[in-house]
């Protein structure tokens, strides 16, 4: 009996075996869980006999209320806003920089004490070698009424005495800058300054100490503690030492007599704050060069030199420019050695990922070529030679090479004979003969490609001589992102919308009113609406009917249903009328200062557009005439239904050529050719109308006008950026522009080139044409 019993017990044991260790982890692991949560419920009981006290013993009533603050405490408490309707508004004012409100300061600013007999000469050439590195560069005189070269702020003090310039100096800077920047150099004129050492130099010290860190000197007869910084070779001084010798400079000017400002200021900080020269800090040594006479730059080569943050006397401009050359030099090879380092690293590191050599871009250390996912982000490639490109701006076929687009040409024709060279001399020599093909394209992503094909002369050191031909690519990386400097603008200027009223467009008017009603009343933008009523030579006389009867009725329904709203309008007969004529008539009647929106009866402004206008128009710098976003004819077009509910999945793809629908149903497309719309200020139009006048004249004038648009007007007769970019919040409905034929020959064809474009995509026109087809063949 036991036989067959322990045979199934076997045979049992056998199927259990392979679940025999899972088993007995599980059971293992809830044995070890549920000790732990006993052990910490144990230990956990003893902290809260020990706060309440021992179990009969007294115990404190608060203790358990505070356990239960300290978790209500973590809640979060809605705090509603309340303002007392009885109390006046306030509004809160707001910084013109972000930078003011968070307190944020400027890292270092520069000042240069200079005199009557350099301020043209060793101060320009300071200018030139080191503005473009520091925020802001400052030069103090002491001459009386100083005439300041171009790009230079200049400071005068009125008193040339050294002790004198140097406190006016410190107090000026005190005054203005105080609160701006963390660190202040001072510097001489007959100095010059490795600027970006010195930037690295106050980026690496620490803000919070009173720092006076300079070439250190001894003051004859002192001690070794006193020192004071030779101003020769410039020095550092802290926002917070700035700001502790304020109340001191005086008491200093009065009471310390010094032929030398550099002494002075030493000497005062030493007696009234105790704080003395340094040349170290924090492991920062500041190092300086003291240049001998008739000493070449170029030959310089001790460590010292190369290693300075300053190099004094410098006794004329070009030799100022020669320092410059050089340290300029030696910075180029520096990046240059460190590239190739980083480089090394990257070609090391590379073999190590997953994709190998195979994963490694060129130029090493760039960003891998942009790939496209579709065939509307392929990177166009742009074909020229060395005298033509033809992708010409105006849409041309052919144009000359010239300008800038020539100048990078021959850089990249020159850089590449160049490498070319470097690289297999002494054994080949290469001069160009031709330029046989040239391709270039912008990467966002990279910079500027370019694919050269090069019939080259090949000379060996023999002296053979044959001609190659050799495609070669190169890469113009971009190179640091550096913000422009633009005027400051605010998104609080009030906006004057101007609409020029045809009478065909009348009946168009009344929603333009009521979208405008919508749009910028409601929401209570800052902005007036002005009309221009255009009649005609017969229209609008004397027993005939007012074709503007019913929009002159919906500005006064609408100047009821928002008071305090005033929306003029204008009466002018035309018999042709001109865009730049009806403006001059409106720009008459507004100060200078007017924000002007020139706008169509088609075109929709909203809070984002009316933005967008503030924003982009610069009073005396830019113009801004956004292009609008067309729908095409819905006779050609097929209605696109809405989209569907969450859920519902992605919307069909639209046909090839339909072009984009930005929310509208029929697809459409920006209009580069129309340019009605603009945003400009009063002054710019008039500076640019006036300097119109002043060219043409008389009979010329009258003609010029009829064939010119307001865009044109900035485009030739003013100096302003003119800024064209599409807008999105700008959507027209399709319609048919009037070209008229007195319109000039350039503007009547971008006239009837909008609407042709207009119609629709080309899958669209082809679609239509292929039922025109079959129902004539029918």
């Amino acid at each position: 009996m036991a036989g067959p019993a322990t045979m199934r017990l076997s045979s049992l044991l056998a199927l259990l075996r392979p679940a025999l260790p899972l088993i007995l982890g599980l059971s293992l692991g809830c044995s070890l869980s549920l000790l732990r949560v006993s052990w910490i419920q144990g230990e956990g009981e003893d902290p809260c006999v020990a706060a309440v006290g021992e179990r009969g013993g007294p115990q404190n009533p608060d203790s358990r209320a505070r356990l239960d603050q300290t978790d209500e405490d973590f809640k979060p408490r809605i705090v509603p806003y309340y303002r007392d309707p009885n109390k006046p508004y306030k509004k809160v004012l707001r910084t013109r920089y972000i930078q003011t409100e968070l307190g944020s300061r400027e890292r270092l600013l520069v000042a240069v004490l200079t005199s009557r007999a350099t301020l043209s000469t060793l101060a320009v050439a300071v200018n030139r070698t080191v503005a473009h590195h520091f925020p802001r560069l400052l030069y103090f005189t002491g001459q009386r009424g100083a005439r300041a070269p171009a790009g230079m702020q200049v400071v005068s003090h009125g008193d040339e005495r050294p002790a004198w310039l140097m406190s006016e100096t410190l107090r000026h800077l005190h005054t203005h800058f105080g609160a701006d920047y963390d660190w202040f150099f001072i510097m001489q004129d007959d100095t010059y300054v490795q600027a970006p050492r010195l930037a690295a130099l106050a980026g690496h010290l620490s803000i919070n100490q009173d720092l006076y860190l300079g070439r250190a000197e001894e003051f004859i007869g002192a001690g070794e503690q006193a020192r004071y910084c030779h101003g020769g070779f410039g020095y550092l001084l802290s926002r917070s030492l700035l700001l502790r010798l304020r109340p001191h400079l005086d008491g200093c000017r009065g009471d310390i007599l010094s032929a030398r400002p550099d002494e002075w200021l030493g000497r005062c900080l030493i007696d009234s704050l105790g704080v003395g020269c340094v040349s170290q800090h924090q492991g920062q040594q500041y190092r300086s060069f003291e240049l001998a006479k008739n000493r070449d730059p170029e030959k310089e080569g001790s460590s010292a030199f190369l290693s300075a943050f300053a190099v004094h006397p410098v006794s004329e401009g070009t030799l100022m420019y020669r320092l410059h050359k050089r340290f300029s030099a030696l910075e180029l090879e520096r990046a240059y050695s460190e590239i190739e380092q980083l480089q090394a690293q990257i070609r090391n590191l590379t073999v190590l990922t997953p994709e190998g050599e195979a994963g490694l871009s060129w130029p090493v250390g760039l960003p891998a070529p942009f790939t496209p996912h579709s065939r509307f982000e392929v990177l166009g490639w742009d074909y020229f030679t060395e005298q033509h490109t033809f992708s010409c701006a105006d849409g041309a076929p052919k144009c000359p090479l010239q300008g800038a687009s020539r100048a990078d040409v021959g850089d990249a024709l020159e850089t590449a004979l160049e490498q070319l060279n470097r690289r297999y001399q002494p054994r080949l020599r290469f001069q160009k003969q031709q330029l046989l093909n040239g391709y270039r394209r912008f990467d966002p992503a990279r910079g500027m490609e370019y694919t050269l094909d090069l019939l080259l002369e090949c000379v060996t050191q023999r002296g053979h001589r044959r001609a190659l031909a050799r495609r070669v690519s190169l890469l113009r990386p971009l190179s640091r992102v550096e913000i422009l400097p633009m005027p400051y603008v605010t998104e609080a200027t009030r906006v004057q919308l101007v609409l020029p009223l045809l009478v065909a467009e009348a009946a168009a008017a009344l929603a333009f009113l009521e979208a405008f009603a919508a749009n910028v009343l409601e929401p209570r933008e800052h902005a007036l609406l002005t009309l221009l009523l255009v009649y005609g030579p017969r229209e609008g006389g004397r027993g005939a009917p007012d074709p503007f009867l019913g929009v002159k009725a919906a500005v006064a329904e609408l100047e009821r249903r928002y008071p305090g709203t005033r929306l003029a309008w204008f009466a002018v007969r035309a018999e042709a009328p001109s865009q730049v004529r009806l403006m001059d008539v409106v720009s008459k009647k507004h100060p200078v200062d007017t924000l002007f929106f020139l706008t169509t009866v088609w075109t929709r402004p909203g809070p984002e557009v009316l933005n967008r206008c503030r924003m982009n128009a610069i009073s005396g710098w830019q113009a801004f005439f956004p292009v609008h976003f067309q729908e095409f004819n819905p006779a050609l077009s097929p209605q696109r239904s809405p989209p569907g509910p969450p859920g519902a999945g992605p919307d069909p793809p639209s046909p090839p050529g339909a072009g984009p629908s930005w929310g509208s149903p029929t697809g459409g497309r920006f209009d580069r050719q129309a340019s009605a719309e603009g945003c400009f200020y009063n002054a710019d139009y008039l500076a640019a109308r006036a300097r119109l006048a002043g060219e043409l004249a008389g009979q010329e004038e009258e003609e010029a006008l009829e064939g010119l648009e307001v865009m044109d007007v900035f485009l030739r007769f003013s100096g302003l950026h003119l800024f064209r970019a599409v807008e999105p919040g700008l959507v027209q409905k399709f319609s048919l522009r009037d070209c008229s034929p007195r319109l000039s020959e350039e503007l009547y064809h971008r006239c009837r080139l909008s609407n042709l474009e207009g119609l629709g995509g080309r899958a669209q026109l082809a679609m239509a044409l292929f039922e025109q087809e079959q129902a004539n063949s029918t």
